[in-house]
C-alpha cells in the first residue's frame, strides 16, 4: 500500500525546502502518494486561519505529515498567527513525543520532548491588574507515556536515560520525577538519572556527548533541544519527528522560515531532508533507507555546501547532489 504523505510547505523558505524534499522522496524506492495543503501564514493569507479545516482533515487521514516552516514577521503581535496552526495541529494529532536527534562528530544524542502539555497548552491570560499568567499542568498519564517512550528509545540505543526536571522548585516536576522513578523497575536494562534543567543546559553546552537520551517536558525540551543543536552545528541542520501512539507523525526541520532569504534559492535543505529520513524511520518502517538518506545528506554537506556553511551551492545544487548519490549503484545497500 502506498504511503500517503501530506506536505505543508508553509512560509518563507518552507516551500523551497519542501520542494527539495519532494524531489528526494520521488528518488526513493518507495510507493507513495503526495498531497499539498496550505498552512501557517500562507493559509492565513488564503483563508484567514493558519490551519484550515481541509488541511486538518487531510493531515488526520495521512500516514505522515511533512512540514516546511511556519512564521512571518508581518503576523508578529497579531491575534491570528501562523504558529497557532502548528500548536493546534500537534494537539489534534496528539503527537506528544517530539524527537530531536543530534548526530555530529562524537555526539549521538536524542532529546525526547513532551509536546502537547505544560505551559504551551495550559490556561493563560491577563488580569485586570495588568499581570499575566501561564499555567503548567501535567497528569500522571501524560508523564508516563512520554517517559515510557524515552525508556523504549534508550533501550534501542546505549541504554542511558536522563530525565530532566526542576523538582527542586516545581510541583509538576516533582510529579514528573515520581512517575519516572516509578517506571524505572520496568526497564532494569536502562540506566535512569535525574538532572535539573539548568544543570542539563550547562552539561549540554560543555559536553553533549555525555548524554544518550534525554526525556523532558515541553518548555524545558524546547529550550534544551536548541542548546544541543547550537552546541553541535546549529539549528539550520537539525530535524525533528513528532509522534503519537496512533495516526500520522509530523516531520519538520527545526529551523525557522527565514523570510530574509526566501525566494533566493540558497536555503540549505539538509534539515528538511533529514526530516524525510525520520519519516522513513518512524513513519514508514524503512530504517535502512533512512540510514542511507542520512548518509548521503552528510556527504552532500561536505561536497556541496550552501552559503550558510561557507559554500556557494544553491538549494537545487544540494538536492541534485543527494538525488545523484541515491541513484548510484549500491547506494541502497
Amino acid at each position: 500500500m502506498a504511503l500517503k504523505i501530506v506536505c505543508l510547505p508553509g512560509d518563507g523558505i518552507g516551500p523551497e525546502v519542501t520542494a527539495a524534499a519532494v524531489r528526494v522522496v520521488e528518488a526513493l524506492p518507495l510507493e507513495f502518494e503526495l498531497e499539498e495543503h496550505v498552512f501557517g501564514g500562507a493559509a492565513i493569507h488564503a483563508t484567514g486561519e493558519p490551519l484550515p479545516q481541509t488541511t486538518l482533515e487531510a493531515c488526520v487521514a495521512a500516514d505522515a505529515v511533512l512540514l516546511g516552516a511556519v512564521g512571518l514577521p508581518e503576523f508578529d503581535g497579531k491575534p491570528v498567527r501562523p504558529e497557532q496552526g502548528l500548536i493546534r495541529l500537534r494537539g489534534e494529532l496528539d503527537v506528544y513525543a517530539n524527537l530531536r536527534p543530534t548526530q555530529e562528530a562524537d555526539v549521538d544524542l536524542l532529546i525526547v520532548r513532551e509536546l502537547v502539555g505544560g505551559l504551551y497548552f495550559g490556561a493563560s491570560g491577563r488580569r485586570s491588574d495588568g499581570s499575566a499568567y501561564d499555567t503548567c499542568e501535567y497528569s500522571p498519564a501524560q508523564i508516563e507515556r512520554i517517559v515510557r517512550r524515552g525508556f523504549e528509545l534508550a533501550r534501542g540505543r546505549r541504554r542511558q536515560l536522563a530525565s530532566v526536571d526542576k523538582a527542586n522548585v516545581m510541583e509538576t516536576s516533582r510529579l514528573w520525577r515520581e512517575v519516572a522513578t516509578g517506571l524505572a523497575p520496568e526497564y532494569p536494562d536502562v540506566e535512569l538519572r535525574h538532572v535539573l534543567a539548568d544543570t542539563a543546559g550547562l552539561l549540554l553546552a560543555q559536553d553533549p556527548s555525555q548524554f544518550d537520551v534525554i526525556v523532558t517536558e515541553n518548555t524545558f525540551g524546547d529550550l534544551l533541544s536548541d542548546v544541543a543543536a547550537g552546541a553541535t552545528g546549529g539549528l539550520g541542520l537539525a530535524a525533528s519527528a513528532s509522534l503519537g501512539d496512533d495516526g500520522p507523525g509530523i516531520f519538520e526541520p527545526v529551523h525557522g522560515s527565514a523570510p530574509d532569504i526566501a525566494g533566493r534559492g540558497i536555503a540549505n535543505p539538509a534539515a528538511m531532508l533529514r526530516s524525510v529520513a525520520l519519516l522513513l524511520r518512524h513513519g514508514a518502517g524503512e530504517a535502512e533507507l533512512a540510514d542511507e538518506l542520512e548518509r548521503v545528506v552528510g556527504e552532500a554537506l561536505e561536497s556541496t555546501p550552501t552559503p550558510d556553511l561557507g559554500g556557494s551551492a544553491t538549494t537545487a545544487d544540494f538536492t541534485d547532489a543527494v538525488v545523484r548519490a541515491l541513484a548510484q549503484p549500491g547506494a541502497r545497500r
